[in-house]
């Protein structure tokens, strides 16, 4: 099947949004080409890393599943992410078997601890969703705010065994893991959502806490999300999700293949001073294949600058067409 530049535009697009009502902006953009969205918590619940009681309260399993299903009769084929993180942030809380807590995970056999993933999995896959933005394989052995209380250890052989059974139990129930955020930020100093911040550490480290990619790579992860700062020993200028010297470290010395999401693209520390446009421009040119960024009205006009991009020679419409390639192979299952 051939597409066209607008529906390409549209399939590179991962847009987050913080409650289920967002129905009435996302059915065009589904309509004339999107095939992803992220249904997303508050900014307050994602500093908590739970879930609002207001949310607990509200929401049932048949009115998430309701909701998806409604958005799927404009696009059947629907990449519905979330992030369930273990240890982290929990979109579906309530509402799907809890993932082990990290005390817990790290008594249990790698199989058990995969079971244990799968099944969280499989009730979320009953719901509609079918890509988590997770595991973390961050190696945190510094201070990083962004990641308190997110990640699964200083470790790296730790984090590298929780994440491989993640990765394991999560793809089998049939959702996309999506493993973050390369190439790891064991060390920042504010929070790259708020604030324009580098990672300082030297290459050897990087690598030496990049492990657990590495096993999530040999797990099968099907995703890779990179991070929203640079990182200063590869590319000092742009965020690793904008960066073609992160990405090419990602193809080619780690060898990963798959399909390659980008941190939030509003970030301060990843759009550095540009508009959302260039920055996305930039991702896609680096060589990342979905874009996450904030939801609403303004998507439409997103997709619009990116075709103008493409047809002004800013942005290779061979990039577009393949990056969007990727997505829909992911969204049909395979």
């Amino acid at each position: 099947m051939t597409y066209s530049l607008d529906q390409d535009a549209r399939a590179i697009l991962l847009p987050a949004f913080d409650n289920l009502n967002f129905a009435h902006v996302v059915e065009p953009f589904l309509q004339n080409g999107g095939c992803s969205v992220l249904i997303g918590e508050t900014r307050a619940e994602y500093v908590s890393r739970a879930m609002s009681n207001e949310r607990l309260a509200a929401e049932t399993p048949a009115l998430f599943q309701a909701f998806v299903e409604k958005l799927k009769a404009c696009c059947p084929d629907l990449i519905v992410a979330v992030d369930q993180e273990m240890g982290g942030i929990r979109r579906l809380q309530g509402l799907v078997p809890a993932l082990p807590e990290l005390a817990d995970a790290n008594k249990l056999t790698d199989d058990a601890l995969a079971e244990r993933c799968f099944l969280t999995a499989q009730a979320a896959r009953r719901l509609g969703v079918s890509m988590f933005l997770a595991p973390i394989a961050d190696v945190v052995d510094g201070q990083n705010p962004w990641l308190r209380n997110r990640t699964m250890g200083p470790d790296a052989q730790t984090v590298s065994r929780l994440v491989s059974a993640y990765v394991k139990g999560v793809q089998r129930a049939g959702i996309t893991a999506v493993t973050k955020h390369f190439p790891g930020f064991n060390d920042l100093d504010a929070d790259p959502a708020l604030v324009d911040v580098s990672l300082q550490t030297a290459p050897d480290r990087i690598l030496a806490n990049a492990l657990p990619f590495a096993a999530a790579i040999a797990a099968g992860t099907k995703a890779i999300m990179t991070g929203p700062a640079p990182v200063v020993a590869l590319d000092g200028t742009n965020a690793a999700s904008t960066s073609a010297t992160v990405i090419a470290l990602l193809r080619g010395q780690f060898g990963f293949d798959g399909l390659i999401v980008s941190d939030d693209l509003d970030a301060p520390a990843t759009m550095r001073g540009n508009s959302l446009l260039e920055t996305a421009v930039a991702s896609l040119t680096a060589g990342a294949d979905l874009l996450l960024v904030a939801g609403g009205p303004h998507i439409e006009a997103l997709c619009d600058g990116v075709v103008a991009a493409v047809r002004r020679g800013t942005l290779s419409a061979g990039r577009l067409a393949d990056a969007a390639a990727r997505v829909r192979k992911n969204a049909a299952g395979h």
